[in-house]
């Protein structure tokens, strides 16, 4: 007894039960246990017999995702008008904090990237006014003219317009020209910024593409006679004849080159500049602004100064600067309404292309022998094609030293440039 007494009481073995007495009732222990076992189980053992069916509809069991804040700077402060629009315009956000995070290096060369935004300025320009004239514009043999004259004359503040569009064409050019050789002499082509220079030269390219196919568009005398001697160039080329019939839209200029022309001018050149434009804006965005090459060794750089909103604001004074510039020059230089174009007529003494062709135009005349034009056009080729190639070619650059061959290459191509446009200039202006 006092074995079992201790077993029972260190919990080892249940006691054994004292034997019945006669006509005692038999013990109910077993009976009562019975119901134990039969017991349900606790609530926290039910959770995985819950979960069960879950997995096997399933497959396997996922817990439930965190997901963030869909705007995470609803809570910052600013003004009831920029809450208005952070609210909607959460997503623009990121790109704003990266945008002030950018910077723009300081030095005596800076203000020649002003004229990538001036460019772009004068482009944006020439969207709008160009939708304008678009209302009133009809692109047919019949009624080109009139119609331009109408602009000029009839519309309110239609000459403005008009003078507005032309001139800002010119200075998107010139601006694109200055863009392109401070870039080039600063060296900002060099690795990683190769694919930015080739954009750019592109983007030069469509704007003469624009000049050109807008020259016609007046279907005055001196715009016929000038596409006329402009489309025949290509002929001398191997399959030229049938490039100068795309663009004529048959063997000579006719109203159906003016439909071409508009064609390309208002539908095909600005969607192309505007997917080119964008992947050139998004290289400059993300690969920033380089100095020229040696500046930042020998302590040249002043500075930097954010690109939002400092260098932005300095650049909006520099659009009004060049807007003033382009109001000026459409009052004061207005440029002529013409002559009816008259395909049966004689062409006008002093046909020459825009200024910006003067150069290349002045060396197709000055190409005078036999097979002349050809040369000129395979100097041409071979000469954008190196030009747009320079960051892949110039290896000092991308090593971050100075190519001073590159450098007299690029003044060539200037001196070049400027002193055929004003042998053009000193030839015609006497006329």
């Amino acid at each position: 007894m006092a074995e079992n007494n201790q077993n029972a009481g260190a919990g080892n073995v249940p006691p054994k039960p004292k034997p019945a007495a006669p006509g005692a009732a038999k013990p109910a222990a077993p009976v009562a246990a019975k119901p134990a076992a039969a017991k349900p189980a606790a609530p926290a053992a039910a959770k995985p017999a819950a979960a069960k069916p879950a997995a096997a509809q399933g497959g396997v069991y996922k817990p439930p995702v965190e997901r963030a804040d869909t705007n995470p700077f609803k809570d910052s402060k600013v003004s009831p008008v920029g809450a208005w629009f952070q609210e909607r315009f959460y997503v623009l956000e990121p790109v704003i904090a990266y945008l002030k995070k950018k910077e723009v290096p300081k030095h005596k060369l800076s203000f020649w990237y002003y004229f990538g935004g001036l460019t772009l300025f004068f482009f944006m320009i020439q969207v709008l006014t160009g939708l304008l004239l678009l209302q009133y514009y009809k692109p047919t043999g019949a009624e080109a003219f009139s119609s331009f004259v109408f602009i000029q004359k009839e519309v309110p503040f239609g000459w403005l317009i008009r003078q507005i569009h032309a001139w800002s064409a010119n200075l998107m050019v010139g601006m694109a020209f200055i863009h392109m050789f401070s870039t080039f002499f600063m060296k900002s082509y060099r690795k990683p910024r190769e694919l930015m220079w080739v954009s750019g030269f592109v983007l030069l390219v469509l704007s003469l593409g624009f000049g050109f196919t807008g020259y016609l568009l007046p279907w005055n005398e001196l715009a016929f006679f000038a596409t006329q001697v402009g489309t025949e160039v290509p002929k001398v080329m191997p399959g030229g004849a049938i490039l100068v019939d795309i663009l004529r839209g048959g063997e000579e200029v006719s109203p159906e080159t003016l439909t071409r022309m508009f064609s390309l001018h208002v539908v095909l050149l600005p969607g192309l500049l505007l997917l080119v434009l964008s992947a050139h804006l998004l290289l400059v965005q993300v690969l920033g602004t380089s100095a020229p090459i040696g500046y930042k060794e020998s302590g040249m750089i002043k500075g930097y100064e954010k690109f939002f909103p400092t260098f932005l604001a300095k650049d909006a004074i520099g659009w009004l600067i060049g807007f003033g510039l382009l109001v000026y020059l459409s009052a004061v230089f207005p440029w002529e309404i013409g002559v009816q174009a008259d395909p049966l007529g004689s062409a006008p003494v002093g046909i020459k292309p825009e200024w910006y062709f003067w150069a290349q135009f002045q060396l197709l005349k000055d190409f005078t022998f036999e097979g002349g034009e050809l040369m000129a056009i395979i100097l041409f080729t071979i000469g954008a094609v190196v030009w747009g190639a320079v960051p892949f070619i110039d290896r000092k650059a991308s090593r971050e030293e100075k190519s001073p061959l590159f450098t007299i290459f690029g003044l060539l191509v200037l001196a070049f440039l400027v002193i055929n446009t004003y042998r053009v200039y000193a030839e015609y202006s006497a006329l």
